[in-house]
């Protein structure tokens, strides 16, 4: 089925809307497992306090890793929408970035075994007692330490993701140059994140993620109050 960008039923403008309230809850799930859960459960180098917190909430790390789960699933239908909305400026730039975001999203999904596993191991089943307690808390920090790295790996597609949507939306004419420009700067922190994470994981930092949070909360906002400026969308589409 062919969209008909200039039917009167058709609105750029909701389209937006309806990502930018998706992407809100794409930041709220992801700030929820990152910073209510897992940075209040895991103790940096320490496996046995951080099994134990792991034991004493189990609902909370379960949580956590739903609302990751809410995340990606939010991933789908807004990589749709910016596909919609970005395709009238260039169809191939599109198509990337809704690859790059597609691999990002299935990378993070297939990830979060990583957190599932610590759930098995610290389950005290029967299977598991040729293991004993030191060994169990350190696999589950094992696997907690691999998540953080998945996380790195799906960022490094993510960066792409914001450097290619960047530009689209910089040049669009319907969305304001300012918010494509910041979403690229955030790409190029999601970029040297990563690759410090893999070569030099020490000068890796979450201060080097704070503009991404800004851009992505800001281009969320604007999609969410103002939308796009449809006129200049549709003729834009209309060419």
């Amino acid at each position: 089925m062919t969209l008909n960008y200039q039917s009167p039923e058709f609105s750029p403008k909701k389209l937006a809307r309806i990502g930018g309230i998706i992407y809100l809850i794409i930041i709220i799930s992801g700030a929820f497992g990152e910073m209510m859960v897992r940075s209040k459960l895991v103790v940096f180098g320490d496996p046995q306090a951080t099994a134990l917190n792991i034991m004493a909430s189990p609902l909370l790390w379960r949580a956590g890793i739903l609302g990751d789960l809410l995340m990606q699933l939010c991933d789908v239908p807004l990589i749709v929408i910016f596909y919609v909305l970005l395709k009238p400026v260039n169809r191939n730039l599109a198509l990337m970035n809704l690859l790059f975001n597609l691999i990002q999203t299935a990378v993070l999904v297939a990830n979060k075994l990583n957190l599932i596993l610590p759930m098995f191991l610290l389950e005290n089943s029967d299977y598991l007692k040729t293991f004993d307690a030191s060994q169990l808390q350190t696999l589950s920090y094992l696997f907690i330490r691999l998540h953080n790295y998945g996380f790195g790996v799906g960022l490094l597609f993510f960066a792409f993701v914001c450097l290619v949507e960047g530009h689209l939306i910089a040049t669009s004419g319907f969305f304001p140059a300012l918010l494509g420009r910041l979403l690229q700067l955030a790409g190029v922190c999601y970029l040297v994140n990563s690759v410090l994470l893999i070569i030099h994981p020490e000068w890796s930092d979450l201060l080097i993620l704070l503009p991404c949070f800004v851009a992505e909360l800001a281009l969320g906002l604007w999609m969410l109050i103002k939308g796009v400026d449809e006129p200049q969308w549709k003729r834009i589409a209309g060419n």
